[in-house]
């Protein structure tokens, strides 16, 4: 297994991300985790060179810090990382930071964490985090000092101002980062600008959804055609994370392996160190460009200048083009923190942007899509108050 060294600590290049552990035969609830299935997933991680294990509080229910937690307590502990995290997205008067932490622990079978993260730092938690009210920061910097925490970092899945609004705010108090990144999003989130922007703040990366969600790991034979060219044996996934071993400041790359044999191919993936080809990243890119379908934006701002209602086109056009090629709650809770008038669903469908776009893009129709497939989604808060339920009931 690759490692990669992060402030004295030797880290296998590949963690194991427990948000999508294997469930029991007809269980589709999230909670009921095949425990036997995630031993031997563990235990093959183990033997290759897998040192580093992330959770989440609301990850199964709340169910996978306890079952990881048992999982790993088999193994001395000093040959395992833990990443744990702080839901503060979906702060409540029940999430109070010292309660949570003390519960995770003991979830885990832990009295450390060696890597604790604030969860989910995005447009409508930006606030609570930063909100001196909640003492969120300084609890854990606290945490930090006295040893309960190793290294705390956060987890991103806001634009690029969120972004850098949070760096300003506690940058330098934060060890590392956990964004969305892979060869679509490299420029379908902006990812590329992300991780640029991270690393000028000397803040390492570590990925989440590297394969996103499964999607770039089930390429179609249409899709895989021309980098079979170039390639023949590599799968999907494989490319996928051959793209990211091509960025110096990635340090750890998760994946949420469900199988014993994804496990298995994404160890020896990441076992011999083989970034992408000048030639074979061009086609990777040009393949992305193909898989989004994308409406052809160049955030010129032109429709913006005569937008009666003031309204971020070239953004939402982005969120657009991203809930086409996968719909999912990561677009709309963007949203969430924007007043009424400023989402989608504002446009008044006047025709000034249309008129002024030199790429000719109908963005009224674009707009309304984008309102329509934000409709259809459970929004953030929604999702947040659901887990929190199941949480609950759980502990119950």
């Amino acid at each position: 297994m690759l490692t990669n060294e992060f402030q004295g600590v030797s880290l296998s290049r590949l963690g194991f991300g427990a948000m999508r552990l294997p469930l029991l035969p007809g269980e589709t609830d999230g909670s009921a985790i095949d425990e036997k299935r995630v031993d031997e997933m563990v235990d093959y991680a183990m033997a290759h060179g897998v040192n580093y294990f992330d959770t989440a509080y609301p990850y199964h229910a709340g169910k996978s810090e306890v079952v990881l937690g048992r999982s790993l307590s088999r193994y001395p502990r000093e040959r395992w990382y833990l990443a744990d995290k702080y839901p503060g997205h979906q702060i409540s008067s029940s999430y109070d930071p010292a309660a949570i932490f003390e519960e995770q622990l003991k979830k885990c079978g832990v009295d450390y964490f060696d890597f604790y993260l604030l969860h989910n730092v995005y447009e409508n938690s930006i606030q609570v985090y930063m909100d001196q009210k909640w003492g969120i920061l300084d609890y854990f910097l606290e945490q930090k000092r006295l040893g309960r925490i190793r290294f705390l970092g956060f987890s991103a899945h806001g634009g690029i101002p969120t972004l850098e609004t949070f760096l300003n705010y506690c940058g330098s108090q934060m060890d590392f980062c956990q964004l969305q990144l892979n060869y679509l999003d490299w420029t379908l989130q902006h990812g590329r600008e992300k991780y640029e922007l991270l690393t000028r703040h000397g803040i390492p990366v570590w990925v989440m959804e590297p394969v996103r969600g499964g999607r770039l790991a089930r390429l179609s034979d249409s899709e895989l055609a021309p980098l079979r060219q170039l390639r023949p044996g590599d799968t999907g996934a494989a490319w996928a994370f051959r793209f990211l071993q091509g960025l110096p400041n990635v340090k750890m790359i998760l994946s949420g392996m469900s199988s014993l044999e994804q496990m298995a191919e994404n160890t020896a993936t990441l076992s011999v160190d083989q970034p992408l080809t000048q030639e074979e990243l061009a086609a990777l890119l040009e393949l992305a460009e193909t898989m989004k379908d994308s409406i052809p934006c160049t955030a010129c701002r032109y429709c913006c200048d005569g937008c009666p209602m003031g309204l971020d086109i070239p953004s939402m056009i982005a969120a657009y083009n991203e809930v086409r090629f996968q719909p999912g709650s990561n677009v709309g809770m963007r949203f969430d923190a924007l007043p009424l008038d400023k989402r989608p669903a504002a446009c008044i469908a006047c025709g000034k942007c249309s008129q002024a776009c030199p790429q000719g893009i109908d963005v009224p129709s674009a707009l309304k899509g984008l309102a329509e497939a934000i409709e259809k989604t459970p929004s953030w808060a929604d999702i947040c108050k659901q887990r929190e339920q199941e949480a609950k009931q759980n502990r119950s």
